[in-house]
């Protein structure tokens, strides 16, 4: 362990004490300064304090603030894929699960858990100070931590040969500390821009030595730009990668890591998530704000003009007799930061969104998505099958979805059809995903849970309480669990109390089974960020 790494345990395990005896009472006082970690490096105390909080006194933002007409859900029959007797039959299991109000509360660990060492291997570099802050977490009421299990990580040299040596000692000490595991396998990567450079876990480096001979397995945009965040769908089932499909080297890493964490599964570790796309997402990367080309509110561009993709929807254009529509995406889309005037596909006129062009591309965009999905959830579906106690799962599969709400108070909804969910005015986009997961027992992970429309600029049309309560309303019909996060970092009273009042109050029967806190950092135990996050933790912790 570095001299500094110890130097920093030192230092933080006197805030530790401090937060064992004062947080039963209410709250802990503490003087973060500004650091480069996630983690609190320097921390400077000024006796204790208690501050005792009146939970009754806290209001709670509406969740529907105004009512609105219920969408025209125009799902084909041929697209229901879910069949009704498995759909009773979850309906069963979720009728049960929805008699407990209580909504356990999983931190996400920092993104800069892991580092690249001297020698290229990963390493973890502040182990001691994350124990402090898991012993911390677990004092305040805090149910476990969400960890990204990354590709890169374990099959970082070479394929098929897997390294889970960092995951085994890290998920000992969440077990030590008493505290459970989400566990979110990523295949995407998280490289960001420190003052240091470049930083953080790419894709496996024999998948970018693959990727410098051949673009075309990342999602390329209508220029020809791309990044190697993710693969392209395109490549699902092209023996791209030593002999392997994309597909199989997902499968692969699932297998291999339920094989290693066999006895952990069910009893530390309660919920799975698969990555499904960027940021581990189920969309496209038709918003790439790291490398400066998009921001919001932009409508983001279609991904889809990597060789593989377009070879597809060549193929699907012939399939209906239209081969000229296979030759491009839509011309008239506008780019990554247009408004929605500046861009005819997504207004009134010829080959726009309701065109029959225009259905057809939106059908095969977002229908790969879906099938993409489909396949690696299929994969794990199989391979959890086994896990369960009283004929019910022991545990939780999990995809997570976009929240994409700029622009939602409009006809089209550009940015979300861009990113793959063709949701518009008169049809309903998550209603297809919802029906897949529920296919295959397979919770969804909600975001935007902290966020309330009177909070978004009004010019960008936003509305994520919209959002939610259409997302809320199909994974009621198709029968699956949900669990959330949030989307923006929030520490203040009205943030924490919109996601009390989103989990415990509005989804009924549809009830949230967990909520992943997005996430860890050193800003959570300053003393007023620490003091509303504390009742917070009580109320999610308590019977409604």
């Amino acid at each position: 362990m570095e001299n500094r790494s110890v130097e920093e345990f030192s230092r933080f395990s006197s805030f530790l004490s401090l937060v064992m005896a004062t947080v039963e009472s209410g709250g802990v006082v503490c003087r973060c300064r500004e650091m480069g970690s996630c983690f609190p490096g320097e921390a400077r105390f000024q006796g204790k304090q208690i501050i005792k909080k009146n939970l009754s006194s806290f209001s709670t933002i509406p969740f529907f603030r105004n009512s609105f007409l219920d969408r025209r859900r125009l799902t084909a029959r041929n697209n229901r894929i879910i069949r009704m007797e498995a759909r009773e039959k979850s309906r069963s299991k979720i009728v049960n699960s929805s008699r407990r109000n209580k909504v356990p509360v999983f931190m996400m660990l920092p993104v800069d858990v892991f580092e690249t060492g001297p020698s290229g291997k990963m390493r973890i570099p502040r182990f001691k100070a994350i124990r402090a802050s898991l012993n911390a977490l677990k004092v305040a009421g805090v149910h476990g931590v969400a960890v990204e299990v990354w590709w890169g990580v374990v099959e970082r040299f070479s394929p098929l040969s897997y390294d889970w040596f960092l995951y085994e000692h890290l998920f000992k000490l969440i077990s030590d500390c008493g505290l459970k595991l989400h566990a979110a396998l990523s295949f995407h990567s998280n490289i960001r821009s420190t003052f240091r450079g470049k930083e953080g876990v790419s894709l496996p480096q024999w998948i970018l030595e693959i990727g410098a001979h051949n673009r075309d397995i990342y999602y390329q945009d209508q220029k020809g730009m791309s990044n190697d965040d993710y693969l392209t769908l395109g490549v699902d089932n092209f023996p791209l990668f030593s002999g392997r499909t994309a597909l199989e080297c997902y499968g692969d890493f699932i297998l291999s890591f339920v094989n290693k964490f066999d006895h952990l599964i069910g009893d530390l570790i309660e919920e799975i998530s698969i990555g499904l796309g960027p940021s581990g997402e189920l969309r496209y990367p038709a918003h790439p704000f790291e490398d400066g080309r998009w921001r919001f509110p932009g409508i983001g561009e279609f991904q889809c003009y990597d060789k593989y993709m377009m070879d597809d929807l060549k193929m699907a254009a012939c399939r209906v007799g239209k081969p000229q529509w296979g030759e491009r995406g839509p011309q008239n889309a506008g780019g990554y930061n247009s408004s929605l005037s500046a861009a005819p596909f997504f207004k009134e006129g010829d080959e726009n969104f309701l065109s029959d062009y225009g259905h057809f591309f939106l059908e095969w965009y977002s229908g790969r998505l879906i099938h993409h999905a489909d396949a690696i959830l299929e994969k794990a579906a199989q391979l959890l099958k086994k896990y369960k106690k009283n004929n019910l799962p022991s545990v939780i599969l999990v995809a997570k979805l976009g929240g994409i709400y700029w622009w939602y108070n409009t006809v089209s909804h550009p940015a979300e059809l861009t990113a793959g969910y063709y949701n518009t005015e008169s049809r309903d986009g998550y209603d297809p995903v919802t029906s897949m997961l529920s296919r295959h027992g397979a919770a969804l992970h909600i975001p935007c849970l902290e966020m309330a429309d009177s909070e978004t600029p009004a010019s960008c049309f936003c509305s994520p309480e919209r959002l939610l309560k259409q997302i809320v309303g199909t994974s009621e019909q198709n029968v699956i669990h949900l669990t959330g996060r949030n989307t923006n970092e929030r520490f203040d009273k009205d943030g924490l109390w919109q996601i009390h009042y989103n989990c415990c109050r509005p989804l009924a029967a549809a009830v949230v089974k967990s909520f992943t806190f997005f996430r860890m950092n050193d800003k959570i135990f300053r003393l007023e960020n620490w003091n509303n996050f504390l009742p917070f933790i009580r109320m999610m912790s308590t019977d409604h």
